[in-house]
C-alpha cells in the first residue's frame, strides 16, 4: 500500500489524478487531497504520504515553501512537482529540495503513470532497505554482546593469544591501550558494605540484561560482559594512562547517575566499584581495584584511585618496568624479560649506586620470584636447600657488574626452563596424539575423540598440533591414512573395498577423491603405475 498526497488548487487536476491512480494502480494506494498550501501541510503531519503530487503556485503558502514544511516532519516524502509555470527558478528550487520529478502541466496519463512507477519503486527500495538494516540491528543486537563478552572474558582472564584480542579490538572499534574496570554488583537493598539478595537480583538483573545494558552505555562509551552472579564487569577504553581530577569526578557522577537510574527503571539496586586506568594486559587487576574499592566504603559508588587499596611506589620508581619483567618472564619472552632486565638494573645502578644491599635485595627478590614462576609453570624440582649460596653470593659481589651478570643468568635460566617445560608438555601431547593416530587410523577418530583422550579441550588441542607439526589434525590424519594407502595399494593382495576399510574410510568412492586429491591420481591410476613402474 501507497500513500499519495494530491496538491492542487484545481479541483480537475486532482480528479484526473485520482482516475489515473484508481485506473492503473487499482486498490494498492491510499489517497488524500488538499488545495491550499496550509492544507496541506496540516494534512502531511498525520497522513504522512510516501508520494506527494504538488502544485508550485497555490492559494497562500506556495508549493515550495509547503514542501519545506514537509521536510521537516516526513522527510522520506518522495515530491513530484506539477506546475503550469515553466520558470528555471522554480525547477532549481524544487531541486535543491531533492524533488524527484518536475513536471510542466499539461501532464499526459503516460507519463504520469510511468513517474508514480519509478516514484513507488523508489519507496519499495527504501522499504527493503529499511527492513534489511532492521534485520541487521537485530541480529548486531544478538551478536554484539556476545563479541563484547568474548572481549571481557579474555582481558580479564588472559584465556587469549594476541591475535584473538586484536579481533575483538577490530570488530568493536577500540583504538586506544588503556582502560578501566567497573564491577556493578546487584542486590535487593545495601547493608554496610554488603547487598543482600545476590541471587534473587542477579536473576532479575539477567531478565533486564538488554535494559541494562542500554542505561549504561548511555552513560561510558564502554564493553560489557555477562552477568556473573550478581556481577557485571564493564571495560571502558580510554586514551591517557592517568586522567585528570576532573575527569575522576565526572566519572563518579556518572557512575551516581547510573545507580540512581537502574534503581528507579528497573527497581535493581546497584554499587558501582571503579578500577584505576590500566593496560589492556592489567585489566584483571583494575576489575579486583573496583571490588576492594566497593569493600573499602559504604557508598554506592567507589573509585580506587580515592582509597588506599594497593601499595604506592616512591615517585619515578620503574614499577612498568618491572612487572614488563616479569610478564615477559611468565610468558617465556627471554629476549625481552632479560632487555628490560638491563634497563631496570642500570636505573637502579644509577640512582642507588651507594645504596648496595638494597640493590642487593632487589635483586635478589626478583630472581626468587622469577624461579617460582619456573617452578609454577612445571620447570625443576623445587629443592629445599636448592639455593643455599644465593644469599652468601649475592651479599659477597664486590662490584655491580658481578652483581648484574649474576641477575641476568638467572633470569635467563628461569626462562629457559619455562620455555623448556612447555616445549615438552607440548611435544609430549604431539607424541601421544600421534600415538593414538597409529593405533586408532582405521577407526572413525575425529578431533573430539582425540580431544578427550588427551584430556585437553580441542581448540587447545588443535591449535597445539598445528603450531607443532606444521598442519592441522585432518590433514595430518588423511596424510597418514594415504601413506598407509599407498604401501596396501602397492603389495597388490587385498581389493579397493579392503583397502578403503583399511585405512579407516566406509565409503570408497570418498576414499578415491580423497586419495585423487592427496596424490593426483585415483587409487587404480596409483596400482596400475606401480605395477608397471610408471
Amino acid at each position: 500500500m501507497y500513500k499519495i498526497m494530491l496538491a492542487d488548487d484545481e479541483g480537475i487536476v486532482i480528479e484526473s489524478l485520482q482516475f489515473i491512480i484508481r485506473k492503473y494502480f487499482k486498490d494498492n494506494c491510499q489517497v488524500e487531497s488538499a488545495k491550499t498550501g496550509r492544507n496541506v501541510i496540516e494534512l502531511a503531519e498525520y497522513f504522512r504520504p510516501d508520494i506527494a503530487f504538488m502544485d508550485i503556485q497555490m492559494p497562500g503558502i506556495n508549493g515550495i515553501e509547503a514542501m519545506k514544511e514537509i521536510r521537516k516532519s516526513n522527510p522520506g516524502t518522495i515530491f513530484i512537482v506539477l506546475s503550469a509555470y515553466d520558470k528555471f527558478d522554480y525547477a532549481q528550487k524544487s531541486i535543491n529540495l531533492g524533488v524527484f520529478e518536475y513536471l510542466n502541466k499539461p501532464v499526459s496519463q503516460k507519463a504520469i503513470v510511468e513517474v508514480l512507477g519509478r516514484a513507488m519503486k523508489q519507496v519499495d527500495d527504501k522499504r527493503e532497505q529499511r527492513s534489511n538494516d532492521l534485520m541487521l540491528k537485530e541480529k548486531l543486537e544478538i551478536v554484539v554482546p556476545i563479541i563484547e563478552n568474548g572481549f571481557i572474558y579474555s582481558i580479564m582472564f588472559q584465556e587469549h593469544f594476541t591475535e584473538d584480542i586484536d579481533n575483538y579490538r577490530s570488530m568493536l572499534g577500540i583504538t586506544w591501550n588503556y582502560g578501566y574496570m567497573l564491577a556493578l554488583v546487584s542486590g535487593e537493598k545495601q547493608e554496610g558494605n554488603y547487598m543482600t539478595n545476590a541471587v534473587g537480583t542477579s536473576i532479575k538483573a539477567q531478565m533486564n540484561y538488554r535494559k541494562i545494558r542500554e542505561l549504561v552505555k548511555e552513560e561510558y562509551p564502554c564493553i560489557i560482559g555477562s552477568i556473573m552472579s550478581n556481577k557485571i564487569a564493564v571495560f571502558v577504553p580510554c586514551e591517557h594512562k592517568k586522567p585528570d581530577y576532573n575527569e575522576r569526578i565526572d566519572l563518579i557522577e556518572k557512575s551516581r547517575n547510573l545507580a540512581r537510574k537502574l534503581k528507579y527503571i528497573l527497581g535493581i539496586s546497584f554499587r558501582i566499584g571503579i578500577g584505576s586506568v590500566r593496560t589492556l594486559k592489567e585489566s584483571m587487576e583494575s576489575y579486583n581495584e573496583a571490588l576492594k574499592a566497593l569493600v573499602n566504603t559504604t557508598g554506592s559508588v567507589a573509585h580506587a584511585d580515592d582509597l588506599t587499596i594497593r601499595g604506592n611506589y616512591e615517585e619515578g620508581y620503574p614499577a612498568d618496568a618491572e612487572k614488563y619483567i616479569l610478564d615477559s618472564l611468565k610468558e617465556g619472552n627471554t629476549a625481552d624479560c632479560i632487555r628490560q632486565a638491563n634497563l631496570f638494573f642500570d636505573w637502579m645502578e644509577e640512582n642507588y649506586h651507594e645504596d648496595n644491599s638494597n640493590v642487593k635485595l632487589k635483586v635478589l627478590e626478583l630472581v626468587l620470584f622469577a624461579e617460582h614462576e619456573a617452578f609454577l609453570s612445571g620447570g625443576p624440582i623445587n629443592l629445599f636447600n636448592g639455593r643455599a649460596d644465593y644469599l652468601a653470593d649475592v651479599t659477597g659481589m664486590k662490584d655491580y657488574s658481578g652483581l648484574k651478570q649474576w641477575f641476568i643468568t638467572k633470569l635467563t635460566l628461569a626462562c629457559h626452563n619455562i620455555i623448556i617445560k612447555k616445549e615438552e608438555n607440548s611435544n609430549s601431547l604431539l607424541k601421544k596424539a600421534k600415538d593414538y593416530i597409529l593405533q586408532n587410523y582405521k577407526k572413525d577418530i575425529s578431533l573430539d575423540d582425540i580431544s578427550r583422550e588427551l584430556d585437553i579441550s580441542p581448540y587447545y588441542f588443535s591449535k597445539m598440533f598445528k603450531d607443532l607439526s606444521g598442519m592441522n589434525f585432518i590433514e595430518y590424519l588423511t596424510d597418514f591414512r594415504i601413506e598407509k594407502a599407498k604401501r596396501l595399494l602397492q603389495e597388490n593382495e587385498r581389493s579397493m573395498k579392503e583397502i578403503c576399510w583399511e585405512v579407516g574410510y566406509s565409503d570408497p568412492n570418498y576414499f578415491s577423491r580423497i586419495f585423487k586429491k592427496v596424490t593426483g591420481k585415483t587409487p587404480t591410476e596409483y596400482k596400475e603405475g606401480k605395477m608397471y613402474g610408471s
